[in-house]
């Protein structure tokens, strides 16, 4: 007989949620305490017994992973970008876990040379993330962030190219760079108590020489947040103050870096708006009386005239059944993202202008493959009529394709390889509608092995729904693992999510967040309806907010699914957004609503999924946190793995994981974080019944 974990861990007197109760705090808070001892104590007791149950899965574990580097390209080479006077990529071996940069000049390609090593830097850390990296416009210098914690402060370095020495300039400051077009000044941000990106400054440099720094904008409000950019023009730094619904852009010349900050266009509330410039005229993306978003233009010398909405004109008029998503300028015209809400379909728009700004041409870009991901890609050069694009689908790895604008061709640059008894072609992908509580219809994305379409198959469920993000077609190559053992793997395009547009974010936020889990719960029944899925295996699995999707989903129908992986899953919902000296809480009000209000304090207590735990057949759970984590803090994972212990009515084992070198993204090396994605898909696989095969 094969070995199998045990269906749970057993809850005696040398667990432990038993060895480290404390009677006078039966909600677990203290576990907030990252300086009590206790807390460590129990989060490597939790490991540790964590670790004895995957025991037995350990060969399974070691099979997924290495079926999985058997499966990758572990030598990958970047593709090649042209610059003004240099080209650019990076290099990663196939031993490492980072990548190292390498550039040659233009058009001599055998004097290439490395001129930032990522992997020798990480030698010396247990974690190491890029935050931004920023060469000047002259190609002479390189700055970049790097986090060495996982807590999302970073440090500021700078090389002198091709071969100095890196300097420390700055630490604890924001990930975003951006130089000015002077070659001498650097745009960075730094944060408030809460880690807030809220001022700008800049830093002015003299053969490596920092001065000291200097204040540029500061955000007095604590729901917005400080971004920096530059229009793709080069004519301009944008330093945008945003929430989660409001925006305002202020503008400084990129020649003149010294120059006060000018705001666009006031803000206004509930008004959002991305801003992008060609010689002669500025092009606002803006929801102003347009819930969809429209684009207007204005003309640069009338920019003292620009906060008056009245001297903006009308580019691209909103729509009902279409979401503009974004503008990107060159000299020609202009490139929109635009989502179509009936078929939660993203497209690529092209509008060239003549010297009279007249539409000359208007179309849509080519898709490969419909549902599937495009976005324009890396295309640097203001001038280009090349553009670069990259798409890709749960059955198309992710290809980079340049798209020639006067002859319409498209030629493949470069496609992620795929090895292994798995090829992209033996897949199948079908799109589904669910009908939720209201009467909504929910858009479902599916994959699985082609030569098992028509069976009905255990089923791993994804969801997401929050902040309006999209869950466009992606490849993965870790997939391949469920999917060739005869796994079906789902995605719920929940409400709150951005799948069809800003109407479907709106439909799944503040007041309509119950949605989302409705949505979710409807999906998982369609499934099953449209003969997909047996409905007594299928697992679900909800990364940070997507914790909280499926986390509250598991409270309103506790026997819908067998397992569940809630990975850093924000499940404390209450508690965290009453507390405004936590990271990000004030600038999620616009997102879950502040709790100070009474009516919304009962909204978020009907849902909160650690407000809501009772003694009901919960499925097998395996929880992690990271112990860094600035987002959802390592305290929202323990307490529910705690909680639910304590309960003892879960059908299955309730696991926590909590990696004490990391932050919310998880582990930073690469094979590490493949490793991790093995432990999940074992427990997956077992759950699923699947595990010996």
């Amino acid at each position: 007989m094969k070995a199998q974990p045990p269906q749970r861990p057993e809850h005696s007197s040398a667990s432990p949620v038993a060895r480290f109760r404390r009677p006078e705090d039966p909600e677990w808070h203290w576990l907030e305490q990252r300086e009590d001892s206790g807390v460590t104590d129990f989060l490597e007791a939790a490991n540790a017994e964590c670790d004895a149950w995957f025991s037995p899965l350990e060969p399974l574990v070691e099979r997924l992973y290495h079926s999985h580097l058997a499966r990758r390209e572990l030598a990958v080479h970047g593709l090649r970008t042209p610059l003004d006077h240099y080209t650019y990529w990076s290099e990663t071996a196939a031993d490492a876990d980072y990548p190292v940069w390498w550039r040659h000049p233009n058009e001599e390609p055998d004097r290439a040379t490395p001129f930032l090593d990522l992997e020798a830097r990480a030698a010396a850390h247990d974690f190491l993330e890029l935050g931004d990296m920023a060469l000047s416009p002259d190609e002479r210098w390189l700055a970049w962030t790097e986090d060495t914690t996982g807590d999302e402060r970073f440090d500021l370095l700078l090389v002198r190219l091709p071969d100095g020495e890196p300097v420390h300039l700055l630490e604890n400051i924001g990930a975003e760079l951006s130089w000015a077009e002077d070659n001498a000044t650097l745009l960075f941000t730094r944060y408030d108590a809460t880690q807030r990106p809220e001022s700008v400054w800049r830093l002015g440099l003299h053969e490596g020489v920092a001065d000291e720094p200097i204040l540029v904008l500061r955000e007095e409000d604590p729901e917005f947040w400080l971004g920096l950019g530059k229009t793709r023009s080069r004519e301009w730094l944008v330093l945008e103050s945003a929430s989660k619904d409001t925006s305002e852009c202020h503008l400084i010349p990129a020649r003149a870096p010294a120059t006060p900050p000018r705001c666009l266009r006031p803000r206004e509330s509930g008004v959002e708006v991305a801003l992008d410039h060609r010689p002669g005229y500025f092009y606002l993306l803006h929801n102003r009386g347009a819930p969809h978003f429209r684009l207007d233009r204005l003309a640069e010398s009338s920019l003292e005239m620009a906060a008056d909405a009245e001297h903006w004109q009308p580019l691209i008029p909103h729509r009902d059944h279409y979401t503009l998503e974004g503008v990107d300028a060159f000299c020609w015209g202009v490139v929109t993202t635009e989502r179509d809400h009936n078929e939660a379909q993203v497209h690529l728009r092209v509008l060239e202008f003549d010297p009279e700004h007249v539409v000359t041409r208007d179309e849509r870009l080519p898709l490969p493959e419909t549902p599937c991901s495009q976005a324009l890609g890396d295309t640097p050069h203001f001038d280009s009529r090349r553009l670069r694009l990259v798409e890709e689908s749960f059955v198309l790895p992710a290809s980079w394709v340049e798209y020639d604008l006067d002859s319409g061709e498209r030629r493949l640059l470069k496609q992620q390889p795929v090895h292994g008894d798995l090829k992209p072609e033996q897949l199948a992908c079908e799109r589904l509608w669910a009908t939720s509580h209201d009467g909504e219809r929910i858009p479902i994305s599916v994959v699985m092995r082609a030569d098992r379409v028509g069976h009905t198959l255990p089923t791993l469920l994804y969801g997401y729904g929050a902040y309006g993000e999209v869950l466009d077609p992606w490849f993965s190559v870790a997939r391949l693992e469920l999917l060739s053992r005869g796994v079906a793997f789902a995605v719920a395009h929940v409400r709150g999510g951005g799948d069809r547009g800003e109407p479907w974010y709106l439909a799944g936020k503040l007041a309509h967040k119950a949605n989302s889990f409705h949505d979710f719960l409807a999906s998982r029944d369609a499934l099953v309806e449209h003969g997909i899925s047996d409905g007594e295996r299928i697992a679900a699995y909800g990364a940070s907010a997507g914790g909280l999707l499926v986390g509250a989903s598991l409270n309103l129908a506790p026997q819908a699914f067998c397992a569940a992986v809630l990975d850093v899953p924000f499940v404390d919902v209450l508690r965290t957004m009453e507390n405004p000296d936590l990271p990000l809480t004030t600038a999620e009000y616009t997102e879950w609503g502040n709790p100070a209000e009474a009516a919304v304090r009962r909204r978020i207590a009907d849902y909160s999924p650690l407000d809501n735990l009772e003694a009901a057949p919960y499925p097998a759970l395996f929880l992690q946190g990271s112990w860094h984590d600035t987002r959802v803090p390592y305290w929202e994972p323990a307490k529910l793995y705690a909680r639910l212990t304590e309960l003892g009515s879960a059908r299955g084992p309730v696991l926590l994981r909590s990696d004490m070198a990391a932050g919310h993204g998880g582990a930073s090396g690469r094979f590490k974080a493949w490793h991790d994605g093995a432990r999940q898909d074992a427990f997956i696989l077992w759950a699923l019944g699947l595990a010996d095969q």
